[in-house]
């Protein structure tokens, strides 16, 4: 990898890419619409002299065209709103297709498990059939089908999958983000779904480690991977955890479908939630066979680990 450039660098995942990617001493271009979140996320790494910062929007194929010149790997990391998500997601895509296929990019995007739909198998591989019954899911689906379009002629696109993650960098986008910030903060929190039910994160440190690494192989492009996480756990324990390592004890209360539905009166992203609730009662967990087959051990910090360290993270940032 010469050069990359990692649209939408001040996001969750954006952030945590860039970061590893400067780790190895790859120049990067972070690329997002406010200068000063970019200026600040450049603090944090240190102003790195290979850390170039680019502004711009993401539906402008020009603007990233212009901040990628010389790169080869491009990062999609950019997302939208779960209420935006049915006009706006393919728009977003295409414009990062467009430009990634003017310059012969490579094109590492980050994405989700909504296309598979239901689990229907113990250990959800690449291969699982994708059936997704939710409106967020065919949308998910039809991004992916555009991604790899004959259309482009000259990208060459692969596409990670996450589950829910966490980390210092996870913010509102993530389910868990907003409950760990306010834990750090020493306020009531909210828990989106079921707290009973073991679910799998994935730590965004651990699934960038991954994800730099799929995008320094030549051969895992034009395909999808599954980045798991390193175990499964229950809200309740995230929340003991948690509660632990800030040193507060401040309410949680878990969010189902009423309170999602009421507070959606007020916050229409959070009506937006409902119809993926079913991922907290019926969990997937995803196979890494295929990347330790073709890349080798997957990162695995252990949730008391990765949990404790979002917590201190985010308490210094208050």
């Amino acid at each position: 990898m010469k050069k990359a450039i990692v649209i939408g660098a001040t996001g969750g995942t954006g952030a945590v890419i860039t970061s590893e990617l400067v780790k190895r001493g790859v120049p990067t271009v972070a690329f997002g619409r406010s200068r000063h979140k970019l200026e600040e996320l450049a603090n944090r790494l240190g102003n790195p002299a290979h850390l170039l910062l680019a502004t711009g929007d993401a539906f402008r194929t020009d603007d990233i065209a212009a901040a990628a010149k010389d790169a080869d790997v491009l990062f999609h990391c950019a997302n939208v709103p779960y209420n935006e998500m049915e006009s706006k997601l393919i728009p977003l895509g295409e414009s990062v297709m467009e430009a990634a296929d003017r310059l012969c990019l490579k094109v590492v995007v980050i994405d989700g498990i909504y296309p598979y739909g239901r689990r229907q198998m113990d250990r959800v591989t690449e291969e699982h059939p994708k059936q997704p019954h939710t409106k967020k899911g065919k949308v998910r689906l039809a991004f992916e089908q555009m991604i790899f379009s004959s259309r482009w002629s000259h990208a060459h696109p692969m596409i990670v999958r996450l589950p829910d993650y966490y980390g210092p960098t996870a913010n509102q986008a993530s389910y868990l983000g907003g409950t760990l910030e306010a834990i750090a903060a020493g306020k009531m929190a909210f828990f989106v779904g079921n707290m009973k039910t073991p679910r799998e994160y994935v730590y965004l440190p651990d699934a960038a480690m991954m994800i730099v690494e799929l995008a320094a192989s030549e051969q895992a492009y034009g395909q999808n991977w599954n980045i798991p996480g390193s175990d499964i756990i229950s809200g309740r324990e995230i929340v003991r955890i948690a509660k632990q390592a800030s040193g507060t004890n401040k309410p949680v209360i878990a969010l189902k479908k009423v309170g999602l539905s009421l507070l959606g009166l007020f916050v229409p992203v959070m009506k937006e939630v409902v119809e993926m609730l079913y991922l907290t009662e019926e969990p997937f967990r995803l196979s890494g066979e295929k990347y330790q087959r073709h890349v080798g051990a997957i990162p695995a910090t252990r949730p008391e680990v990765g949990i404790t360290a979002t917590i201190r993270e985010l308490q210094k940032k208050k």
